[in-house]
């Protein structure tokens, strides 16, 4: 952390670089936005079309989330009846076939379209492209001291985890190494193969 907090150039780089690729993420896909808003609400009326939700950042500050709404209005209130079904070991809660998910939902995490809105929170600096996913507080609050330090950078869309084919098989601890790999080797070299890896992710629909 102390290479990274003097790495000024990189840091500035990686900051126009989150700036500038979220704004043509906005510029060229605005018509997305707004035809996967209207289908949230044609499939669950209750809810609203965002998903806000607060989770920790760099150096555990809470912050929003937006995500697009993937989930039935009822969700939260339902997750205590389902937590015996979790299939991921740590602090983080997972189900294959979450009864809580609508139909445009199971559509939208596939193609990972619910993190669009995400962007909005890397123009807000709350967020970068790249970096660890962002943590709730009841998970981060079962941290290790090692799995902690996940917490030294900012969150990211994207991240080692992320693009891996066999994520969802991959335990929590392992999942933490791979975040702390990246915060160790972070380059504008590594940033740029996560996004391309990323980009193959998405258009290969692997989300869920």
């Amino acid at each position: 952390m102390s290479r990274l907090q003097h790495r000024y150039g990189y840091r500035f780089a990686k900051r126009t670089f989150d700036i500038a690729f979220s704004l043509l993420v906005f510029a060229l896909f605005w018509w997305l936005y707004v035809i996967v808003a209207i289908a949230i609400k044609i499939d669950d009326p209750n809810g609203s079309v965002f998903f806000v939700q607060e989770r920790m950042g760099k150096d555990e500050k809470p912050f929003r989330m937006y995500k697009f709404r993937s989930m039935y209005a009822d969700a939260e209130e339902r997750l205590a009846e389902l937590r015996d079904l979790n299939e991921k070991d740590g602090p983080v809660f997972k189900i294959k076939d979450d009864p809580r998910i609508t139909k445009v939902g199971r559509f939208i995490r596939k193609t990972s379209i619910d993190e669009l809105p995400q962007f909005f929170n890397v123009l807000l600096g709350n967020m970068s492209i790249v970096g660890p996913r962002p943590a709730l507080k009841r998970e981060t609050d079962l941290y290790t001291s090692h799995q902690r330090e996940r917490l030294l950078v900012k969150p990211g869309i994207t991240c080692y985890w992320q693009t891996r084919m066999n994520r969802d098989e991959i335990g929590f601890d392992e999942w933490v190494d791979l975040d702390l790999l990246y915060i160790n080797q972070c380059s504008a070299w590594a940033d740029f193969k996560l996004v391309i890896q990323t980009v193959g992710c998405v258009l290969t629909a692997q989300g869920n």
